[in-house]
């Protein structure tokens, strides 16, 4: 089948008249009119009824349509194949990301591989529920940056590097003068949380758990800055990621102070997944060993270290 007809089907289908279909693919529309009668044709039923000036789609038409939007796609997926395959420089890549990782390790991860392959494009979407994974079955990104290990069998999850989890205090808190503590001296504290769906709030359940304690949740936040602004209003105590420290990613402020946590295992493991069994186009894969070959050269962003 013609696919310019297929997709002047799609376009009136989806309410365009061929006058507008004509005018934007610069053709004449007795020459749209045509194609898309030898597509009725083709596929041995008619497609369109016609209401004054516009064109409906019949029950045949509609269950053609069903179909070509997904044909369509496929099309042009085999389309970007090829073009990167003859120059895989100029490809787009999707990556879903943890949102506490956008301000740090998705920007070095882009920035020194645009570096050497300046026009390969990216698709960057920042992840709702962190505890789901993008690039399961049912995913539509090529990588995803997060620290969840899936379960699925199909997703594969490589470490990239452990990130210590440090505890934020308000100005005046008693454990304020010191440089480090355990997550049981601050029990009796109020805390301030990220939402259920954050990855750092399941963090914070284990960490008490370990240490057979349970905290009271005063404040839920919606992400760190906000937690952050919460903790230095006095409102409560938090554990935040150490890239979002003092001289780091923000700027340094007396009325908050970071603590290392004493306590075992206070980190989090961020890591790169993928889907095993889909393939991947060319600029997808140059970007997947970019990020594990940077992570193997220890070349990474590091945490700057609690004065």
């Amino acid at each position: 089948m013609d696919s310019d007809a297929l997709r002047w089907f799609e376009m009136v289908a989806d309410g365009a008249t061929v006058t507008e279909v004509a005018e934007l693919e610069m053709r004449s529309q007795p020459g749209v009119s045509r194609a898309l009668a030898r597509l009725e044709e083709e596929v041995g039923a008619a497609l369109f009824q016609r209401s004054g000036r516009l064109l409906s789609l019949t029950p045949a038409g509609a269950a053609f349509h069903r179909h070509v939007g997904a044909a369509l796609h496929r099309l042009d997926d085999g389309i970007a194949a090829v073009q990167q395959l003859v120059s895989p420089e100029t490809g787009t890549v999707s990556v879903a990301f943890q949102a506490s990782l956008g301000t740090w390790l998705v920007p070095d991860l882009i920035g020194s591989f645009r570096a050497r392959f300046p026009q390969v494009r990216f698709d960057l979407r920042a992840k709702a529920d962190e505890n789901t994974t993008a690039v399961g079955p049912r995913g539509t990104v090529d990588l995803e940056l997060s620290t969840l290990h899936a379960t699925e069998d199909d997703v594969v999850w490589h470490l990239l590097l452990r990130e210590p989890i440090r505890l934020l205090l308000p100005q005046g808190h008693p454990l304020s003068d010191r440089r480090r503590a355990r997550i049981a001296e601050v029990a009796d504290d109020l805390f301030i949380t990220l939402r259920q769906a954050s990855l750092l709030r399941a963090t914070l359940d284990q960490l008490c758990a370990r240490a057979g304690i349970e905290v009271e949740v005063a404040l839920v936040a919606d992400d760190l800055p906000t937690l952050r602004g919460y903790v230095a209003s006095g409102l409560g105590v938090a554990i935040i990621p150490a890239r979002w420290d003092a001289g780091a990613i923000e700027p340094s402020s007396p009325r908050v102070h970071y603590l290392e946590l004493a306590d075992p295992d206070a980190v989090r493991e961020v890591g790169l997944s993928w889907n095993g069994r889909r393939g991947r186009l060319p600029a997808a894969e140059l970007f997947r060993q970019h990020v594990l070959r940077r992570a193997e050269e220890g070349k990474l962003p590091r945490p700057v270290p609690i004065p």
